[in-house]
């Protein structure tokens, strides 16, 4: 037969056979390869840490505007604590024994201001993750589960009076739109008189002036959220032909009753003007020096 040349590649082995015929290449390929076994890691997590030392720093100086300018910030029309008070009820996916912790964070998802009415729309829910225990195996000694967790979105929302502890937001101004025409003089039918003329505006035109003004939206900051809860297990029973402990039982829902209180800062950009200020030195050597 003719010559052939095999070539294998492998991660962990590269041969070159050459033969002269395919029954020494068959051979030679058996004889050859080398198995190697994988290497066992020893831990699934490594940790690589140093300690970084301290960096020298030199004070730059600073070169305000002294002289009085006219900025245009964010200013602080009113700040506010606005109570919620809620109840709601959580249906669990599978029955729980007993609840272990509860993470909650609150989220705004709107923060309006009704400007003319002083009325401010709010909008939220909180977050609550509820870690809870599930029942396995059990007896009249004791019983094992799982830790189970569900994330569910209570949501909340209000309206309520703003007492503008701050400033007052800038007046609205409304968009304007003017008409307009001109004086024509026109001559009149043989049913007038020679010398009369038709004395009126022009019939086959339109002519308008409109304005738009683009007010400033007033908006919020949170500051704090304080959640006070109260939570009940609702219909708690044994199951049947099932072992607890004494006094143990199994609930799928919740009844929660919270007091949410959020306080948030009431803003909208305006411009204002900022005095003069007199320039400090960091050092007694900057301050020889010329501006």
């Amino acid at each position: 037969m003719d010559n052939r040349e095999v070539f294998i590649n492998n991660k962990d082995v590269e041969i070159i056979i050459k033969s002269k015929n395919a029954e020494d290449c068959h051979s030679k390929f058996e004889n050859t390869i080398a198995h190697k076994k994988p290497e066992s890691k020893t831990s699934c997590v490594e940790v690589k840490a140093e300690t970084l030392g301290d960096c020298d720093n030199n004070p730059v100086r600073l070169n305000p505007i002294t002289a009085g300018v006219v900025a245009k910030i964010p200013v602080v029309l009113a700040e506010l604590t606005v109570r919620f008070n809620v109840n709601a009820k959580i249906d669990l996916p599978e029955p729980a024994i007993e609840i272990k912790r509860i993470k909650k964070k609150v989220k705004v998802v709107q923060c309006m201001l009704i400007q003319g009415t002083d009325i401010l729309f709010i909008k939220g829910f909180v977050r609550k993750n509820i870690e809870f225990a599930t029942k396995e195996c059990s007896h009249h000694h004791g019983m094992c589960g799982d830790i189970r967790h569900c994330t569910v979105d209570v949501p909340f929302e209000c309206t309520t009076v703003v007492k503008f502890n701050g400033t007052r937001p800038a007046p609205l101004v409304t968009n304007t739109s003017d008409e307009f025409e001109f004086f024509t003089s026109k001559e009149l039918s043989n049913d007038f008189a020679e010398k009369d003329r038709l004395l009126s505006g022009d019939l086959s035109e339109f002519n308008q002036i409109s304005t738009e003004f683009f007010n400033e939206l007033t908006f919020c900051e949170l500051i704090s959220a304080k959640v006070v809860e109260f939570d009940e297990f609702l219909h708690r029973e044994r199951p049947k032909h099932a072992d607890l402990p004494v006094g143990e039982k199994l609930f799928t829902k919740i009844e929660e009753k919270m007091v949410i209180a959020i306080t948030l800062k009431l803003l909208q950009n305006r411009q204002v003007a900022i005095g003069p200020t007199r320039r400090e030195c960091p050092t007694e050597q900057e301050c020889h020096r010329p501006c």
